[in-house]
């Protein structure tokens, strides 16, 4: 085949040509033209022959994840490693992350929005399962913790997998009957509730209805309070509901239910008496409304109080503290608002225990000319609402046909006045509805 001419020296680097080249000498450019010989020239150093390119690997594709749902979400990739980019090669699409397997039924949060698939399932109301609120399960077996839902709880009250202290029964209580409703809360600041409350509704020899409410505040420094609270409180609301259907004067059961709950917290103390512990001991206010009469009983500082379904007219506090603060005042030694002001004020001077002093009931009647209701509470309630225009003002306006509400109502103004009591409040209306209760002997 013939040859075209070519130069016989580079022109570039002005070496000499030879037949043969097919690099140019000094500088390795390749020939102008033709190129011919049996065999190439090795080009002289440093001069390399460039490396020729190398085709790029595909990348490699895991194996699909199955697809366990059923719903079309197969051949979902896993995530790889990124690929580098190779000249000539576009890079690969941004692959989605992959639904881990077995979790398919997760993965509607994650699907592009044209893919189909079952949305995923709406968390239940309540993620812990029956029985776990400071119960046995439904099924039988032990009880299970309130926090985690899980663990058993032990002999002290603690969840042995997460160590979370269960709430106690009272910390919290709730009751309503005709005509009367109670609330009971431990408080903000207190480990436990040691307060108690009963209440009843029985009928009168003339079927007329007597409603019944006794609420009880543990005295703090003595021994096993809330034991004391609840002795009391049952006790005296079982003494008046087996007198006042067989007659006994309303006065007359207030003051033998008040003899009967000082007898229950007596016989909780040991026996020998331990010198250095005090006994058990409580405060007790009950009242009773019983056809036009309102009848009211205490020993301690827990209150009763008159409030009338029309505010125009005045409220009134029912009892008298057997208290440090009542005493000066009584004797006219100290106002009211300097006495109460005092860090001696809440020091008692009467209550329910064998340390008692004396055993000193005190019990009033009223005959209230109009409607309203009748607050029985502890201190933790009153602290938040001393005087009786305070406690009137706390009072909801249609308390006399909703007592429930106004008890959990007046519950909530002592919480968010700080709580740092327990709190038990009463709500009788009066007059008592009719039909409150069937007779109760025995």
């Amino acid at each position: 085949m013939p040859q075209p001419d070519r130069p016989s020296v580079c022109p570039r680097c002005h070496e000499p040509l030879e037949d043969g080249d097919l690099h140019r000498g000094a500088c390795g450019a390749g020939p102008g033209a033709g190129a011919g010989g049996s065999r190439p020239l090795i080009p002289p150093p440093p001069a390399a022959p460039p490396a020729p390119p190398v085709p790029p690997a595909p990348p490699a594709v895991p194996p699909a994840v199955p697809d366990t749902a059923g719903d079309g979400s197969d051949h979902v990739l896993p995530p790889s490693a990124p690929v580098p980019p190779v000249p000539q090669v576009p890079p690969p699409p941004a692959v989605p992350p992959a639904v881990p397997a077995g979790r398919a039924e997760d993965a509607g949060q994650g699907r592009d929005a044209g893919q189909a698939g079952p949305p995923a399932p709406e968390p239940p109301e309540n993620p812990l399962p029956d029985g776990a609120h400071g119960g046995a399960p439904a099924g039988g077996g032990p009880e299970r913790c309130v926090a985690c839902g899980t663990g058993a709880v032990d002999a002290e009250s603690r969840c042995e997998h997460c160590g979370h202290a269960q709430p106690r029964e009272r910390d919290h209580m709730e009751e309503e009957s005709e005509g009367v409703a109670a609330v009971s809360d431990r408080g903000l600041r207190h480990h436990r509730n040691e307060d108690s409350f009963a209440v009843s509704a029985v009928s009168l020899p003339d079927g007329s209805p007597a409603v019944i409410a006794v609420v009880c505040d543990g005295v703090s420094s003595a021994t096993r309070p809330d034991e004391a609270s609840a002795a009391a409180a049952e006790s005296a609301c079982t003494s008046m509901r087996r007198s006042l259907p067989g007659g006994t004067d309303s006065r007359q059961a207030m003051h033998d239910a008040l003899v009967a709950a000082s007898e229950a917290v007596n016989a909780l103390a040991p026996k020998p008496r331990d010198p250095v512990e005090n006994a058990p001991a409580c405060t007790i206010v009950g009242a009773v409304v019983a056809g036009d009469l309102l009848t009211v009983g205490w020993i301690g500082d827990s209150r009763a109080y008159w409030v009338p379904e029309d505010r125009s007219t005045a409220p009134a506090r029912l009892t008298e503290d057997d208290s440090w603060a009542a005493q000066m005042v009584a004797a006219g030694l100290m106002e009211e608002a300097e006495a109460y002001a005092d860090a001696r004020a809440h020091a008692i001077t009467g209550w329910l225990g064998a340390d008692a002093y004396e055993l000193d009931p005190h019990t009033a009647s009223f005959t209230p000319d109009r409607p309203g209701v009748v607050v029985v509470c502890t201190d933790g309630l009153w602290n938040y609402a001393e005087s009786a225009e305070e406690m009137a003002a706390a009072v909801p306006a249609d308390a006399r046909t909703h007592p429930m509400r106004s008890a959990r109502h007046l519950v909530g103004h002592a919480l968010d006045g700080g709580g740092h009591d327990n709190v038990t409040v009463a709500v009788l209306p009066f007059p008592a509805p009719p039909g409150s209760g069937p007779a109760v002997t025995g």
